[in-house]
């Protein structure tokens, strides 16, 4: 089996790739029959001395490959035929601006593995970048606090080599008594926790969140029952709520009455409460003037996302009783950091732990039969048709949605 590295072609440039030069020594040590070549770039993080220093092939063509490993979507015109294809191709959800990939994908025969779509029996996800993005958010709502009332002025992430130094400026800085909210225990939320925690910002509970002051800057992290109820006062379920989330609403206000800053790291799911309302942002009480929508769900749960910000201008000013956007720094908005592709701002470490998560969770299935179909669950399509598990994307392939 031959895996070829591909070169990221997508603007903005993004310099991550899915394995590092150590991470693919690894592989061949685990799977010594491995055979890789990395497509040359001159984006990438790390460079092609790096991979040809251990003895990895590097090259222009990777047509000899069976299998060629991404991580943007790839351009139409760049795919080659008949081959195996992982990347984030944004289409699962008919994505509008990708169907053409789609598309190509099964003109072109080629069998396409979402990395979104790799999931064990139980459907959770196995790889992903989740983490890298909590990381980052959290980072960048801290610095977006510091612009908004020119307290400081920390360096820009992606300025910096990796999770340590990030968390090293942040210890430099000096918060006020602030209040920060943090929704989500999955990788997202996790990832920013560590930052909070790495920078020995104080966790407290909920109850002491909301009921008392402190005189110094604090966080409490929150999950799905702590900002939705049900309508009918009877008590939060959590299988019932993904179940029938119509019969929730948010009481995430309580939050903003006390809050200074809202990271947003949850997965929202369809149908779900909005979380963030604009009325609770228009209230008089609301206290929240920073949010961090690591999540990044436009005209979503969080009312003052208006759009998605780049890494080049990450935050913007939302007016909460115009529901507009202005510059973050008047005096009446909200600043708002909605990055969408924030693990791009550390590709070292981003690629790094995908790598490793890839060998552990994807590489053996090429090796022991797909044993637990991973690969199989994966396949959005293959022999120029859809899976079965994807064939709801059959109208948006054709344009009738």
């Amino acid at each position: 089996m031959k895996f070829g590295i591909i070169k990221e072609r997508k603007n903005p440039p993004d310099r991550r790739v899915v394995f590092s030069p150590q991470e693919l020594l690894k592989v061949k040590e685990f799977f010594p029959e491995a055979n890789f070549k990395v497509e040359t770039s001159d984006i990438r993080i790390f460079k092609d001395e790096e991979y040809s220093n251990l003895g990895i092939s590097i090259d222009t063509d990777l047509t000899d490959c069976d299998v060629l490993i991404g991580v943007k979507e790839v351009p139409v015109e760049a795919l080659i035929p008949n081959k195996t294809y992982f990347f984030f191709s944004h289409t699962i959800k008919k994505q509008p601006y990708n169907r053409k990939l789609l598309i190509a994908c099964l003109e072109k025969n080629i069998r396409l593995i979402d990395h979104e779509t790799i999931v064990d029996a139980n459907n959770k996800r196995l790889i992903g970048f989740g983490r890298y993005a909590g990381i980052v958010g959290a980072y960048n709502g801290i610095r977006a606090f510091g612009l908004k009332y020119d307290l400081f002025n920390i360096a820009k992430a992606e300025t910096l080599k990796d999770q340590q130094e990030l968390i090293d400026r942040l210890k430099r800085i000096t918060l006020p008594p602030i209040k920060v909210v943090l929704s989500g225990h999955g990788k997202v939320g996790l990832g920013a926790k560590e930052m909070l925690d790495g920078m020995k910002m104080k966790q407290v509970s909920i109850e002491d969140f909301l009921n008392k002051s402190y005189d110094r800057a604090v966080y409490t992290h929150i999950d799905l029952e702590d900002y939705n109820s049900r309508k009918d006062e009877k008590p939060f379920d959590k299988k019932d709520f993904y179940a029938h989330p119509e019969k929730y609403q948010s009481n995430f206000e309580r939050f903003t009455k006390v809050a200074d800053v809202f990271m947003a790291g949850h997965f929202y799911g369809n149908n779900a409460p909005y979380i963030l309302t604009r009325e609770m942002l228009a209230a008089p009480d609301n206290k929240i003037k920073v949010v961090a929508d690591i999540s990044c769900d436009v005209n979503g749960p969080i009312a003052c996302t208006l759009r998605a910000s780049t890494i080049a201008e990450p935050i913007y000013g939302y007016l909460p009783n115009e529901h507009r956007e202005t510059h973050f720094e008047d005096p009446r908005a909200i600043a708002v950091m909605a990055v969408d592709n924030l693990p791009c701002e550390l590709p070292k470490d981003a690629s790094e732990g995908f790598g490793r998560t890839f060998l552990e969770s994807v590489i053996p299935s090429f090796y022991n039969n797909d044993a637990d179909q991973i690969l199989e669950r994966a396949t959005v399509c293959q022999n120029g048709k859809l899976t079965p598990k994807f064939e709801y994307l059959q109208n948006y392939v054709e344009g009738k949605e």
